[in-house]
């Protein structure tokens, strides 16, 4: 079942129907739309979910290379970026979600890509964002068809526009290169004048000369005078907490101060951490590495009230009349949609199929605290063997991508596999990942290659110290940044005696030169400007230093990969077969930054395991 089942984005409540996104690697890695029409009176039996893009749909934006934000709807109107042209298409449904005609395309095909958008009810129209000729814009287009109107021109990026329930407000977050959003972002707002124009559009709060700061995912809510309000996240105080804005004055005070993150890197679109049901605004806050459901008071004292749920893991929120929607999942449940009324509390949870596992089989993590690069405190989650720990136990270390991104808690089959082969798995939240405050992810400023490496080579050491493994059966993997870390740990320690590599990162210089516009200077704040710090970039490359390497090495890398291209892993290899290290590649065509393919999925991991019994001396699992 690994690799096998789908994966559930973007769940988003409207006019009482429920609509998400299901990713099937069994259909190689397409993705579609469904939709449970809203609840039927008592005496009518519910309806199954119907699916709105069967056949050779597949809702992708291409947008920043990684995309997100695929569909909007609002009433009868659905708008979906289809990958095939690359194009919106307006879809009209009934009130229960189902299809009035065939799917009509909005735009003529070109050299651009759509994503992240909104339906404007009040003047029919998509708005959203258009990447075209080197930049983002923000657009307009009627939803009777026609070429984008431009409403805004930002410096670099722009996205996760947000429209107020009386139409008369637009709200969106800007950035621009050198910096990611989660580094410096701004929020802005713009009147919607009578014609559609943005008028008196400026920032409001976010990075400024003085403040380093980043805001996510802008949200409108109605305060109990009636007038509308802005929330937005924003690290000002060391963590992503939540802020409300006027927005006739712009003037902002905080919600609720904890020492939790109440947003995540966005890296794609589509996401959300916050929902207003209409009453009342519901959030997910990460604590400690594992998120938690609350509801938070937007007017009065600050208060924060957990709303009681067994789920670890969630992201995607929606909400609408007391019912809340978002994907979930913890330890021995696989990812799928939660359903819950607010008021209540009582839940349902649908996988998107169900775990193959019997839950008493699954090995659940725990919390790993160690002495990390420069001694500071690093969290990571280990995950016993099932056979269990015992100081001759093989370990896998895990770097997860990025690389500000998370080991998250959530049923990992990819994990389980190894653990029910009688491996222990340590998932490092190295320096520079997510979910423990601003000052933890500024760890790896400057520093990528140097301490997500020290910190993966310490949790290693501490599981051995533990002994819950062998010092001489470690062995590290990791795909993208996580690839990186893995081949440079490989290079600049002596703690693993095997790695894998998933379309790894292996000449920095040649990323830096190379990669596409939405990392284009991402590596200036990870190791330094480039080519000032082209030294710099030489000295942690695996690729210069391939010599380094004394252990075996397999790579895994997709043919149509535009972020980290073929020829890195190619000529990482190479090296190292000149240097008689043994060397297996794995190549996949149709496959690009990140494996959709369930059959992918499947040959990487067997072919992993295989490689590593081989030369660990041990039995593969059969």
């Amino acid at each position: 079942m690994v690799g096998r089942i789908p994966t559930v984005k973007e769940p988003l409540l409207e006019g009482g129907r429920l609509f998400w996104l299901e990713q099937r690697p069994h259909e190689k890695g397409r993705t579609t739309l469904l939709v449970k029409p809203a609840p039927a009176p008592s005496c009518v039996p519910n309806l199954q979910p119907l699916e709105l893009t069967p056949g050779d749909w597949n809702l992708r934006s291409r947008i920043h290379e990684y995309g997100g934000g695929v569909f909007a709807v609002a009433g009868g109107d659905l708008v979906l970026v289809h990958d095939g042209d690359r194009c919106l298409y307006h879809l009209p449904i009934d009130p229960s979600g189902a299809p009035g005609a065939p799917p009509r395309r909005l735009v003529d095909p070109g050299d651009r890509a759509f994503a992240d958008g909104l339906i404007d009810p009040f003047r029919q129209r998509w708005v959203g964002v258009m990447e075209a000729h080197g930049r983002d814009h923000l657009v307009a287009i009627p939803l009777a068809g026609g070429e984008p109107i431009a409403l805004h021109e930002p410096v670099d990026f722009c996205g996760y526009a947000s429209l107020s329930p009386d139409g008369h407000w637009l709200a969106w977050v800007e950035w621009q290169q050198p910096c990611m959003p989660w580094e410096r972002s701004q929020l802005w707002l713009a009147r919607v004048g009578p014609s559609g124009d943005l008028e008196q559009a400026k920032p409001i709060a976010g990075s400024s000369p003085a403040k380093t700061l980043s805001v996510f995912q802008p949200l409108w809510i109605t305060t109990k005078a009636g007038e509308v309000a802005l929330v937005v996240a924003s690290d000002a105080s060391g963590w992503w907490n939540l802020q409300r804005f006027e927005p006739n004055s712009g003037q902002g005070q905080t919600l609720l101060e904890m020492a939790a993150e109440f947003a995540m890197p966005q890296w794609v679109y589509g996401m959300r951490t916050t929902a207003w049901d209409g009453e009342q605004l519901v959030a997910a806050a990460c604590s400690q590495g594992q998120w938690q459901l609350g509801l938070v008071a937007t007017e009065g004292p600050p208060h924060w009230q957990p709303i009681g749920q067994p789920f670890t893991d969630l992201a995607g929120l929606s909400a609408e009349a007391g019912r809340l929607v978002c994907v979930a999942s913890n330890p021995t449940t696989p990812s799928g949609l939660l359903e819950l009324e607010i008021a209540s509390g009582l839940w349902q949870h649908m996988p998107a199929a169900p775990s193959p596992l019997d839950p008493a089989a699954i090995s659940q993590p725990q919390q790993l605290w160690f002495p990390g690069h420069g001694e500071r405190p690093t969290q990571a989650w280990y995950y016993p063997p099932c056979n269990g720990s015992n100081p001759e136990a093989p370990l896998l270390v895990k770097g997860h991508s990025g690389p500000t991104g998370m080991a998250r808690t959530g049923l990992s089959l990819a994990i389980q596999f190894w653990t029910s082969r009688g491996w222990g798995v340590v998932d490092v939240n190295y320096g520079g990942s997510t979910g423990f405050g601003r000052a933890y992810r500024e760890r790896l400023d400057g520093q990528w290659g140097v301490v997500d490496v020290a910190d993966c080579a310490a949790a290693a050491q501490a599981v051995v110290d533990q002994g819950w493994a062998a010092a001489t059966r470690i062995a590290i993997e990791g795909g993208s940044a996580g690839g990186f870390t893995a081949l440079a740990a490989l290079c600049f320690t002596d703690v693993f005696r095997a790695g894998a590599s998933r379309y790894g990162v292996a000449d920095l210089g040649a990323l830096a030169r190379e990669t596409h516009r939405f990392e284009a200077r991402y590596l200036d704040a990870l190791i330094g400007p480039w080519p000032a710090a082209q030294a710099t970039y030489a000295a942690r490359s695996p690729l210069q230093h391939a010599g380094r390497i004394r252990c075996p090495v397999i790579f895994f890398q997709g043919l149509d990969d535009n972020v980290v291209p073929p020829a890195q892993t190619e000529a990482m290899a190479e090296a190292l077969r000149s240097q008689a290290i043994p060397v297996e590649v794995h190549l996949f065509a149709g496959e690009g930054h990140g494996f959709k393919s369930s059959d992918t999925q499947i040959q990487v991991l067997e072919s992993t395991e295989a490689f590593f019994a081989k030369h660990f001396g041990l039995q593969q699992a059969t």
